[in-house]
């Protein structure tokens, strides 16, 4: 099957909109950007206030620059604005960036959500791909996982949890679901998610949870019980039925396929490295980078539809 694009002449704008350097500075970032007053506190008193500290980071992590370099980039950008401020140091910007509050940018719901989940590895350090070919991986190769809760009909991330790479794919889907405020139509996963405790998750938020289940799958709920089927055991029936290919596409299960799109394309942008080094530096790199990944899709759509052969 192939698609085609309905607004081409506005997508290729905005995708051109993505790469300009033309920088807005709104009068309340500009008014914001120093704290006046002193803390009061033991110690010396924050002087940059959360928003530059937040400005600078999302700068270093949308066009892929060092600390130092993200430091000269921004003081160049004040210098031709006409703006006498001063740039966060870059190790001010290290030393604070662990405490940042980050917010998901999302638009408003015009119905209930329909989430689809994954998660991909982000490289902390370790040798490159060549090298893990021809010798293997060595102790020091690790890395994070980043967790996303996407919106099926968006592509926007609702929610994002960021681990090491010692934590199941099952254990943060509360923690996913705990972040979206609006009502949950569905959840769809993968396999990973097969457990007791995500199915209930999902019941609790009243979404219809659309999990593969394992190919040696046996029923949890026989039907001679008084309680109400369990959904897990209604797909097993499914499946058992009708096929695995059926009810996946009965059950909308390929629009998970939404989630992998997600992936790529931050992979694709931001790469597959942080350069924080600290586990909380780490975190709010990776959440600014959805951040930003959220504000260029609210830009940039392209409006598809399917062509019959």
């Amino acid at each position: 099957m192939s698609y085609r694009i309905r607004n081409w002449s506005e997508y290729s704008a905005s995708l051109k909109q993505r790469g300009s350097l033309t920088f807005w500075m709104d009068e309340s970032v500009l008014a914001e950007w120093v704290v006046p007053t002193l803390s009061g506190q033991r110690g010396a008193s924050v002087f940059y206030s959360e928003l530059a500290i937040a400005t600078m980071a999302t700068v270093k992590a949308v066009y892929g620059l060092a600390g130092r370099q993200c430091q000269g980039f921004l003081t160049s950008i004040f210098a031709l604005m006409g703006f006498e401020f001063p740039v966060p140091d870059h190790s001010t910007l290290s030393r604070r960036m662990g405490k940042l509050s980050i917010a998901l940018p999302v638009l408003p719901a015009t119905g209930v959500r329909h989430v689809v989940v994954d998660s991909t590895g982000v490289k902390v350090y370790g040798e490159g791909e060549w090298k893990t070919r021809q010798h293997g991986i060595s102790k020091r190769r690790t890395w994070r996982k980043l967790h996303l809760g996407v919106d099926e009909a968006t592509g926007e991330i609702l929610a994002a949890v960021v681990t090491t790479n010692a934590v199941h794919d099952g254990e943060v889907l509360d923690g996913l679901l705990n972040q979206i405020e609006d009502d949950i139509e569905q959840v769809s996963t993968d396999g990973a998610y097969d457990h007791r405790h995500c199915y209930e998750e999902i019941a609790q938020r009243g979404g219809k949870p659309v999990i593969p289940p394992r190919k040696d799958a046996v029923i949890w709920q026989h039907g001679n019980r008084k309680a109400s089927p369990h959904p897990r055991d209604e797909n097993l029936r499914y499946i058992r039925k009708h096929g695995r290919k059926k009810w996946k596409r009965d059950s909308g299960y390929h629009r998970r396929s939404i989630a992998e799109t997600t992936l790529f394309r931050f992979k694709t942008l931001f790469g597959s490295n942080l350069r924080s080094r600290r586990f909380d530096n780490q975190e709010a790199e990776l959440l600014i980078k959805c951040a930003a990944l959220n504000r260029m899709i609210q830009i940039a759509k392209p409006d598809s539809y399917r062509v019959e052969a």
